[in-house]
C-alpha cells in the first residue's frame, strides 16, 4: 500500500483529510509562491499546487522513497486583484475593506502525484461578504488569524465565518482543498499507478 503525503503546512488542509478518514504524513515543501504577473489565478493556483506536490515527491524520490503526494494552493481575486496571505495586519485590514459588501472569487488548485501519474485540476466557488464594520474588522486582524489565510479570512473555523453572507460553489474549496474532486483524481491516480485501487484510510475509518 501506497503511503500518502500532504505537501501542505496548513492545518486547514489537514483537518479535511482527517475528516474524510485518511492517512498520511505532512511534509512541507520549499517552493517560491510568487505571482507571475499576467498569469490567471486559476493557472496559477495549479502551477503552484503542482510545484508542491513535485518538490516533495522529487525530495521523497531522493531518499528512495515513493508515496502518493498532494499539493494544493487557494488564493481569493476580487475585480481582478490576486489576495493573497497579508503581508501585515495593515494589509489584512485592507483586503478585507475591499471584500467588505463584496462578492469574490475563492480559486483552489490541487495536484496529486504517485510515480510517473498525475492529475492537476482546480475548484473555483464565489463567496459574498455582507457589510462589515471597521471595528470588526480591526478586532478581527487583532486576533492573528488573518494572517495566514489568502484574502486574510478563514470561512471554516473562525469569526471570519460571520462575515459570509452566501457562497455559489463548494464550501471545501473555500477552506482549502475541494474535497470531491480531489478523491476522485486520488483515485484515478492510484488505479493508474497500478500500486493500489484507492486512497489508504486510518484504521476504524468508514468508506
Amino acid at each position: 500500500m501506497l503511503s500518502l503525503v500532504l505537501a501542505s503546512g496548513s492545518p486547514r488542509r489537514r483537518d479535511l483529510l482527517r475528516a474524510v478518514g485518511l492517512d498520511f504524513t505532512v511534509q512541507v515543501p520549499d517552493v517560491d509562491e510568487a505571482i507571475v504577473e499576467g498569469e490567471p489565478p486559476e493557472l496559477m493556483v495549479e502551477r503552484l499546487a503542482a510545484e508542491k506536490a513535485e518538490a516533495v515527491a522529487q525530495s521523497l524520490a531522493e531518499r528512495g522513497e515513493t508515496a502518493m503526494v498532494i499539493g494544493a494552493d487557494t488564493t481569493v481575486v476580487l475585480n481582478g486583484e490576486i489576495l493573497g496571505k497579508p503581508h501585515s495586519p495593515d494589509d489584512a485590514c485592507r483586503m478585507l475593506r475591499l471584500l467588505s459588501g463584496n462578492t469574490h472569487t475563492v480559486y483552489t488548485g490541487f495536484a496529486v502525484i504517485a510515480g510517473t501519474e498525475r492529475t492537476v485540476g482546480h475548484e473555483r466557488t464565489d463567496v459574498t461578504f455582507r457589510a462589515l464594520e471597521q471595528w470588526e474588522i480591526e478586532e478581527y486582524v487583532a486576533g492573528g488569524s488573518p494572517m495566514d489565510k489568502a484574502g486574510a479570512y478563514g470561512i471554516q473555523e473562525d469569526r471570519g465565518a460571520v462575515f459570509v453572507e452566501r457562497i455559489a460553489g463548494d464550501y471545501y474549496t473555500v477552506v482549502g482543498l475541494p474535497l470531491c474532486r480531489l478523491w476522485l483524481a486520488m483515485r484515478n491516480v492510484a488505479a493508474a499507478s497500478g500500486v493500489l485501487t484507492r486512497p489508504a484510510l486510518h484504521p476504524g475509518a468508514t468508506d
